[in-house]
């Protein structure tokens, strides 16, 4: 019960970095219903700005715990901007020239501009390994037992603590920005028509910017989010990321939210459970196997509606 509990926690953490960086395929598919491929390089990308950013400021485990807090919260908003600029300029220069074309053009672009962000990272900072010592150490005790002779303690790290809420906050904020403001009716009208929501007044290059940069913003706070909790990324990292969080989209129901985020954490305990009880070396595997199950009984996802086509 508490080897279960303790990749349970695991499981939920890994899973909500998955979920975060998944709303950013689930909302710029939902509305121009185009795969970002290279949105799990721009999670890469914010990640590289993180490190850059915390060394920078020289933050250490050293530094006092307030003025810790207050750096790594500057860290956060820094790398959410800077990230987000990257996001626009991706998508200014690369999609939206190509938005009426097509449907397998933006495809590709995708996919060249992954390929781009890889190797730009890779020849700038160098396809070694980037460690950063532990920032946020501690937690707490949860429960201790018995596992096969041994004292095991469940802990929950305050790293997990702080991944798991910003999560959540962050989920409920965007949900309520979408549900509630003039820029998500922007959104929900062309997700429906671009054509009529541009007749009625909408500025559908600019929402569709803005959707592009919410999305970089939230690949941000997970890129930092990855850094702080594993201590190390790489130029590849955006790649495996990216592939989890279209799987978690493509799970939940790509174009809902809540759908993402429940893919993401479905991914997270697939992978973290079959680690735990049986190899880890076929984790992908089994995600992929429910992922395909899943499909084959809801093809649009747990959350998902099935798309109705315009006649």
């Amino acid at each position: 019960m508490e080897y279960f509990l303790q990749q349970l926690i695991n499981g939920v953490t890994l899973g909500s970095i998955y979920g975060l960086i998944a709303i950013g395929y689930t909302m710029v598919y939902g509305i121009i219903g185009m795969i970002n491929f290279a949105h799990g390089d721009i999670f890469m990308v914010g990640s590289f700005i993180a490190l850059m950013t915390i060394i920078l400021l020289g933050i250490t485990a050293l530094t006092p715990a307030f003025i810790l807090l207050a750096a790594l919260l500057l860290v956060l908003v820094l790398t959410m901007v800077f990230t987000a600029v990257w996001g626009w300029t991706v998508e200014r220069i690369a999609y939206r020239p190509l938005r009426g074309s097509f449907r397998l053009a933006p495809l590709i672009t995708a996919i060249g501009m992954s390929i781009a962000l890889q190797n730009f990272v890779q020849t700038s900072q160098g396809a070694t390994n980037k460690p950063l010592q532990p920032l946020i150490s501690g937690g707490i005790k949860v429960i201790e037992g018995i596992v096969s002779d041994r004292v095991f303690v469940v802990q929950l790290s305050y790293m997990q603590m702080i991944i798991i809420v910003t999560t959540l906050v962050l989920m409920a904020a965007f949900t309520a920005l979408i549900s509630k403001t003039s820029l998500g009716r922007s959104q929900r009208a062309c997700e429906q028509d671009q054509k009529m929501a541009a007749l009625l007044g909408v500025d559908v290059d600019r929402t569709i910017s803005l959707t592009f940069v919410m999305g970089a913003a939230l690949a941000a706070v997970a890129g930092l989010m990855f850094l702080l909790y594993y201590g190390v990324i790489d130029f590849y990292i955006g790649f495996l990321a990216g592939v989890k969080a279209f799987t978690a989209a493509v799970l939940g129901g790509i174009g809902s939210l809540p759908g993402a985020m429940l893919g993401g954490l479905l991914i997270g305990l697939i992978e973290t459970f079959w680690s735990g009880y049986f190899s880890s070396e076929y984790k992908d595997v089994a995600a992929f196997s429910i992922l395909v199950i899943v499909l084959i009984f809801m093809p649009s996802g747990l959350l998902g509606k099935p798309e109705v086509e315009k006649v």
